[in-house]
Parts: C-alpha cells; structure tokens; sequence
C-alpha cells in the first residue's frame, strides 16, 4: 500500500494551470510592442504562437518569428524585453485544482519548485491566486541561475528543506517528463506526471511513480493517501 506523503512539491506551468494561457497574454503584448516598432500585430502574433509549437522553452522564439516575416533581426532585444517585462494579473487554474490544493494544504506542506525569471514566474503565481495554500516557493534560477533549472537537484533540494522531509516522505507532482519527473526520481522523490500542456504526449520516463490524465486526478490521487477524500 502506498504510504502517505508528508510533503508535496509542484511545478507550476502546465501542472497548475495551462501555460498556453500565459503565452497568449504574453504574445499579445509582444505583438502590440512589434506594431509601434512598425510590425503588422496579427501578423507578428501568428508567427509567434507557430514558434511556439516547437516547444515553448526553447530560446530565439521571438528571432524565428521575426525571420518568417522577413523583418529586421535588430528588433529582436526590444520584443525579448518586453516578454520579459510582462507580468499577467490573471491566470485560471485548471480545473478543480484551488479546491483540492486548499483541502490538500490542510493534511501536509504544499511547496512550488519552478523554473523561469524568478519575477515573472512569481507574479504567474500571484495570477492564479494559489499563493496562499503554499508553504513556500522555490524559482531555481534564484538558487543557482539558469544552470540550477530542473533536473538539476538544487531546486528540489530547496524544496525539500522548505517541506521539512526526506526524498522518501515527499512527492513532486509536475508535467515535465525530463525535468519535473526525472530530476523528483534521481533524489528518491516519488514522481507523480500529471499528462497535460505542452508535453502531454511524452512518454513517462522510468521511475515514475504515478501518472495521471489531469491534475485534479493526481490531487485526487494525494487526498486519498492523506485520507482527505473527494468530498
């Protein structure tokens, strides 16, 4: 039987809520950005969302939409500046998630590790409306800057600490097949992939614990082992 955690740790874009959600927001502002710099706006936000589909997270999104619109490279640093800058104000959750996480943050410590501009990702969080349920917060560039990014331990380490448990007492709930998942795993957290967002079509890597079509399904899964239920 699986024991009940004493700690859960959680990723933030596309476990709490879909990160497509920010990426329209923040595409917008970079396209109204483009259009003062003389940029057709539609035209510049069509060829941002289809560099995104390649993977959110890789770098020179911004270059390869400006190259597919044959503008100039030289606007580049002003459209990243102004993605970088953008902070949204709104965020919706997935489904059922505020719920689960207020009832789950009665029965154990409930930590966000995550990824990305410590300000931005903190001002996501502020949008959700999640902060109050967390114990604490982890932005792993602040731990060691970008090379401190999962998988690398540092992070969940810090997390960790936060919790106050073992590896063994905790859970990492995230989408990340090769950052959330692997990194939980290679410290002897169990790993519960939650299959939603942008890598929802990945396969589990080994040593995953649980997998789950939805988050609400995976917090389902946690409120059963702390004896919290669905009601």
């Amino acid at each position: 039987m699986d024991r009940s955690p004493r700690g859960v740790l959680l990723d933030l874009d596309d476990t709490l809520y879909p990160q497509a959600e920010f990426l329209d927001q923040t595409w917008d502002r970079v396209a109204a950005a483009g259009a003062v710099l003389g940029l057709d706006p539609a035209g510049l936000r069509t060829a941002l969302r289809s560099a995104t589909t390649g993977g959110s997270d890789r770098g020179g999104l911004i270059d390869t939409a400006l190259a597919t619109l044959g503008a100039d490279p030289a606007l580049a640093p002003a459209l990243v500046g102004t993605f970088r800058e953008f902070r949204p104000t709104t965020l919706t959750p997935y489904p059922g998630v505020t719920e689960r996480l207020t009832r789950l943050a009665r029965s154990v410590p409930l930590v966000l590790v995550t990824d990305g501009n410590p300000a931005q990702q903190r001002a996501k969080l502020a949008a959700t409306g999640l902060g109050a349920v967390l114990t604490g917060v982890v932005c792993t560039d602040e731990e060691l800057g970008r090379a401190g990014r999962k998988p690398h331990p540092a992070g969940f380490r810090r997390g960790l600490s936060l919790l106050g448990c073992a590896p063994r007492d905790a859970v990492m709930v995230g989408d990340r097949p090769e950052k959330d998942i692997a990194g939980a795993t290679a410290l002897g957290i169990r790993a519960l992939r939650v299959r939603v967002g942008e890598y929802r079509d990945r396969p589990d890597p080994a040593g995953v614990w649980r997998s789950a079509e939805s988050t609400a399904e995976a917090l389902d899964l946690l409120l059963d082992l702390c004896g919290r239920g669905r009601g």
